[in-house]
């Protein structure tokens, strides 16, 4: 009997055992950001009415036609006077640009952001222990996260991890590997520097559906300081509840919306195509499908299913109906508003926001911040959430216990989103909007480039319209 008594109590204390280290395994699999930084260039290299107007002249390959389709993109984009464009375009080199510019550019970045979040954070380089870098369209060897090693004199263990090609939405598949290094291995640090290189891909062609994509890509970045370390929960700005990647790269469309090739006549650009809003519709609906099940209440997904299986009663019962409801808008059945405070979205060009507002029932107030750091910062690819989330920050808009959505999207097609838990109020924490964030919203957001350049319209005559009327 005193056996067996000794042999229950020693399963029943393996089994407490085996609990107890299922459970302190999932707490050390958390994924904290301690602190971020945004990077903002040199006023030099902003790119103004007057900036742009030298730039577009510049470009002997475009006419007349080009030249309306340019004003109507600027003025409809939702972007602003204050936004950077890279150096060799500032210094009207944006023909010839060199490997150099590309790598210069990204070093900028890297020795700005990189060197103001360690020195804050208290963090020395040799204590980092996974670097993960996004650039999608500059590929050089040594490769970037090398450069960024041999410049800090990080650890010789360190894991790096370089990404090209991912577009847009790179940030947040950079975030999963570090969610995925963060589940197999404990108290660790990782930086994720996310950015894109512009200098080497200003198109200088006269193809439309690349010439759009001047219209709207601006020089930004941002460096974020994440750990896994319980200690340091108290120090956390956000905790990540959960992520979600969509990849539609198997339809044919899809893939072919958005690349990076060259015209007709050799030169490089990014390639924007018609139907580019019907794939990121599907890449979004598809994403939001998974998502909900993870972020909502569960009595907002059960007044879906009873709303759900009404409407099909009475299209069952109406055929008629069935048909009417088919020409409605892509509005989500589901309320996100209730398992969401905060939505940070990718600011791919006002189309973008103003089609995931519609999707959401979002309203003004929670548009804002996309639509601010459009008109401020342009759309800086990956990097562009992060700028999205520091308008809400600076704007003093974030507290404890408030959930953050973040939405983006990119070449592929994909579309990626996470949400983030605020772990403590943020009103003090600096960033690059506190110098302007009272300026915004502004009383308008019109362009001015209508103003200065609107005669365009009025010229009917492409045959005599010749290349130096247009106005300096």
């Amino acid at each position: 009997m005193e056996f067996l008594t000794l042999l229950y109590g020693a399963t029943a204390l393996y089994l407490c055992f085996l609990i107890w280290k299922w459970f302190d395994q999932r707490r050390d699999q958390e994924c904290y950001i301690l602190d971020y930084q945004l990077y903002k260039p040199r006023d030099e290299r902003k790119l103004g009415t007057e900036c742009c107007g030298r730039i577009i002249e510049r470009n002997k390959h475009l006419g007349l036609n080009e030249y309306k389709f340019l004003l109507k993109a600027i003025v409809n984009s939702g972007i602003g006077e204050e936004t950077y464009a890279p150096s060799n375009v500032i210094e009207g080199r944006e023909a010839s640009p060199t490997l150099n510019d590309g790598v210069t550019e990204m070093e900028e970045f890297f020795c700005d952001s990189i060197s103001k979040l360690l020195a804050r954070s208290g963090i020395p380089p040799s204590q980092i222990d996974v670097l993960v870098v996004n650039v999608s369209m500059l590929s050089i060897v040594p490769s970037l996260t090398s450069r960024i090693i041999s410049h800090y004199k990080m650890r010789e263990d360190i894991k790096a991890y370089n990404l090209t090609g991912m577009g847009c939405s790179a940030s947040l598949i950079s975030l999963d590997i570090v969610r995925n290094v963060f589940k197999s291995q404990k108290n660790k640090y990782a930086l994720l520097v996310t950015s894109e290189s512009l200098s080497p891909n200003w198109y200088v062609g006269n193809d439309r559906s690349m010439i759009l994509a001047n219209c709207l890509f601006r020089t930004g970045g941002c460096v974020i300081l994440l750990t896994n370390k319980r200690s340091l929960k108290h120090r956390a700005m956000f905790r990540l509840k959960c992520l979600v990647r969509t990849h539609h790269g198997a339809r044919d469309d899809a893939y072919s919306c958005c690349n990076q090739k060259e015209d007709e006549q050799g030169r490089l650009g990014f390639y924007l195509a018609k139907n580019l809003p019907k794939a990121a519709t599907r890449a979004f609906a598809d994403n939001l499908r998974v998502l909900s099940t993870k972020i909502l209440p569960t009595r907002e997904l059960l007044r879906l299913m009873i709303v759900s299986l009404i409407k099909k009663l009475r299209q069952t019962s109406s055929p008629k109906s069935s048909s009417e409801g088919s020409n409605k808008s892509n509005k989500s059945p589901l309320n996100f508003k209730t398992g969401v405070e905060h939505f940070c979205l990718h600011t791919g060009g006002k189309a973008v926001i103003d089609g995931i507002g519609m999707s959401l029932d979002l309203c003004e107030y929670d548009l804002e911040p996309a639509r601010m750091t459009l008109h401020r910062f342009g759309n800086t690819s990956a990097s562009s959430l992060w700028y999205v989330l520091g308008y809400m920050e600076a704007k003093k808009r974030l507290m404890k216990g408030d959930r953050v959505l973040m939405i983006s999207f990119g070449a592929g097609f994909k579309c990626n989103s996470c949400l983030w838990e605020v772990m403590k109020d943020l009103r003090d924490h600096p960033n690059v909007w506190d110098e302007c964030v009272n300026d915004y919203p502004p009383e308008s957001l019109a362009n001015p480039f209508m103003e200065k350049f609107g005669w365009i319209n009025d010229v009917q005559d492409a045959s005599n319209f010749k290349l130096h009327d247009f106005p300096k």
